[in-house]
C-alpha cells in the first residue's frame, strides 16, 4: 500500500514535466550513421562493381585442324610397319602392310599430317576397323600450336571472346617456368561426345577421360607469341628452354565474364 501511494504521488508531481526527453545518446547516432553509410556503399558496389571468376578445365595442345584415327580397312596380320612415330606424311602414304586371305594389303594415310601414335606392330593380328595410328593434320612444321580446352557445359556460356587463359603444361614445371598465356579464340556451340573428342584428338582414351563428368564444350585458345625459346609467352620472363609438342596435356584456368554482385540475388 505504501508503494502505491508513492507511485501516485510521483505521477501528481509536476516537477519533472519540463525536462527534455532523451531519445538516444550521441554514440548511438554515430553508430547509426556509420551503418547507413556502409549499407549505401555496399548497395552502390553491388550494382556498379564487378567480381572476376575462373573455371579450371583439362586441355590439350594441338594444331588447329586436330588429328584423326587411322583404321585398318582389312583384317589380317601386320607384316611391315612402313612409318615411324613423328614422321610427316602426305595423303595416301603407306603406313602398314597387312597379310590377308586375299593377299597383301597396304594401309595408307587418309590426309597429310604427322604420325603421333602407332598402335600396330609387326606380327600383330588386326581386325577391320581397328585403330592402327593417330595422325595429326598439320601441313607444315611452322603451323601454330593452339590449346583445345574442354570446359564444363554449364560454364561455357560465361566464357567471353578473347578471355585470358593460363595453361599449366604437364611437361613444364610450373614452379620454375610458370604458366603458358593465351586467349580464347572460339567457343563451340555444342557439347562434345567421347566419340567426337576422340575423332578430333585421334585418341579414344582422351575422349573417355574428358567426358567422365559429362559432355564438355570445346574452347579454342590461341597461344600468345613471344621471343622466347619456346616461341610463346609465359608468366615468367623466359619460360622453358625448349619448344612445346602437340598432344601435350595441360590444365587451363579460363577467366569467365565479370559479374555484378547484384546478379547473384536476381533469379
Amino acid at each position: 500500500m505504501q508503494f502505491r501511494q508513492q507511485a501516485l504521488a510521483k505521477l501528481q508531481s509536476p516537477e519533472e514535466l519540463d525536462l527534455p526527453v532523451r531519445l538516444a545518446r550521441p554514440q548511438g547516432w554515430l553508430a547509426l550513421g556509420v551503418t547507413v553509410v556502409v549499407m549505401a556503399a555496399a548497395s552502390v558496389w553491388a550494382v556498379t562493381g564487378s567480381v572476376a571468376s575462373t573455371v579450371s578445365a583439362p586441355a590439350v595442345l594441338t594444331h588447329g585442324q586436330g588429328s584423326y584415327l587411322l583404321q585398318s580397312p582389312v583384317s589380317g596380320q601386320v607384316t611391315a610397319v612402313l612409318a615411324r612415330q613423328g614422321d610427316r606424311l602426305p595423303a595416301n602414304a603407306p603406313v602398314l602392310k597387312v597379310r590377308t586371305e586375299q593377299g597383301e594389303a597396304v594401309v595408307r594415310t587418309v590426309a597429310a599430317g604427322r604420325v603421333t601414335t602407332l598402335a600396330a606392330t609387326i606380327g600383330q593380328i588386326i581386325r577391320t576397323g581397328a585403330d592402327v595410328a593417330a595422325v595429326e593434320k598439320v601441313a607444315h612444321a611452322s603451323d601454330p600450336l593452339y590449346a583445345t580446352v574442354y570446359v564444363p557445359a554449364e560454364n561455357a556460356a560465361a566464357v567471353p571472346a578473347h578471355a585470358s587463359v593460363d595453361l599449366t603444361v604437364s611437361s613444364v614445371p610450373a614452379q620454375r617456368y610458370g604458366v603458358l598465356r593465351g586467349e580464347v579464340q572460339a567457343v563451340d556451340r555444342s557439347a562434345q561426345s567421347a566419340q567426337s573428342i576422340a575423332a578430333f584428338l585421334g585418341d579414344s582414351q582422351l575422349g573417355r577421360q574428358f567426358t567422365r563428368k559429362g559432355r564438355p564444350v570445346a574452347v579454342l585458345v590461341r597461344l600468345d607469341k613471344a621471343a622466347t625459346k619456346s616461341g610463346h609467352r609465359w608468366s615468367t620472363s623466359d619460360g622453358p628452354p625448349f619448344r612445346l609438342d602437340s598432344m601435350t596435356l595441360a590444365t587451363a584456368s579460363v577467366r569467365l565474364a565479370d559479374q555484378h554482385p547484384v546478379d547473384w540475388l536476381l533469379p
